[in-house]
């Protein structure tokens, strides 16, 4: 069977990209702990969904990426919380975006799962990059995943390519697709504070809410607010 590599955090949108290709290849999930205050969390979640999916499960360390980082992800520093309102409000959404930036996590992500990819012949790399994310995330968007191809055309002596089934969509658009393709979206951990239970006021838990709710799909998140 084919092999793919999936960079995979427990949550939403990676869930719903892996889910896409399960049933046409050998996936092996690859989580990493770079001292994010969700590890326990999506790393429960990310066990959950594997174990569920029939994928292979990888976890690797990134300590010096928790040591280099200024983000309210991995430091002390507190998390933004948002209102509804806020999620369309360009000013408000950088301002998120900026606290929880993670220097180069994509790049760093992507670039090990390249070498995963070529130690074991996969053909395929899964993210979970989309649309939505993209307007205040540059490394979810579609100039970036195709910029990233051109590179494995030029770097790796193995075609590789870069598969981003939610490049196109927003949060709503993910859910439905998860819907169609069986994802265990119910499994998924999304919260950037690391609570048991979604927290439900971070840019994060209120992009899922809405997702769900734009979509008309029933959420199954358990949150604190």
């Amino acid at each position: 069977m084919k092999k793919a590599i999936a960079v995979f955090s427990g949550g939403l949108d990676c869930t719903v990209a892996t889910s896409v290709y399960a049933k046409d290849y050998e996936i092996h999930a690859i989580t990493f702990n770079y001292g994010q205050k969700g590890f326990n969390q999506e790393l429960k979640a990310s066990r959950e969904i594997c174990e569920k999916m029939g994928f292979k499960h990888h976890v690797i360390d990134l300590d010096w990426l928790a040591d280099i980082s200024t983000s309210s992800l991995n430091t002390s520093e507190e998390i933004p919380e948002v209102d509804l309102k806020d999620l369309d409000d360009a000013e408000k959404s950088a301002e998120s975006a900026s606290s929880v930036w993670v220097p180069a996590r994509n790049t760093v992500f992507t670039s090990i799962a390249a070498s995963y990819a070529e130690s074991i012949g996969a053909e395929i790399i899964i993210v979970g990059w989309d649309k939505e994310e993209a307007n205040t995330f540059p490394d979810n968007s579609k100039e970036y995943l195709e910029s990233f191809n051109e590179l494995f055309k030029v770097g790796s002596p193995i075609d590789i390519e870069i598969k981003a089934p939610a490049i196109d969509l927003d949060k709503d658009e993910i859910v439905k697709l998860g819907y169609e393709v069986n994802a265990p979206m119910e499994l998924s951990y999304s919260c950037y504070k690391g609570t048991e239970k979604h927290c439900g006021v971070c840019e994060s838990c209120m992009r899922r809410k809405r997702g769900f709710k734009k979509a008309g799909i029933k959420d199954l998140t358990v949150y604190e607010k």
